[in-house]
């Protein structure tokens, strides 16, 4: 069992920036991908920034050049750096950990940019 506790989240204006963390917690664990995904109202919950174990990553366009995710892996813990931030990025934004053939989510820590 693997439970993710996220921090960091709030109001910014637009251009701003926020950083997200994300500390995982449990026993005997082996974490593998950790990332983030957001989810905006009445919109399906998107995949923002995976980080591996050996620290590769992926982003989604429309974050690519602004955002950056990072990873302690002596922590177990994840962040998102959030630069240059848009009204768009509004969203609730989750932590997930994949534990192969599990995975887990965090409950989420709102966003929000104002124009």
């Amino acid at each position: 069992q693997v439970q993710l506790v996220e921090s960091g989240g709030g109001l910014v204006q637009a251009g701003g920036s926020l950083r997200l963390s994300c500390a995982a917690s449990g026993s005997g664990l082996m974490i593998n991908t950790m990332g983030w995904y957001r989810q905006a109202p009445g919109k399906y919950r998107d995949m923002v920034a995976l980080i591996t174990i050996g620290s590769s990553t992926a982003y989604a366009d429309s974050v690519k050049g602004r955002f950056t995710i990072s990873r302690d892996n002596a922590k177990n813990t994840v962040y998102l750096q959030m630069n240059t931030l848009k009204p768009e990025d509004t969203a609730v934004y989750y932590c997930n950990a994949k534990v192969p053939p599990l995975e887990y989510w965090g409950q989420g820590t709102q966003v929000t940019v104002s124009s």
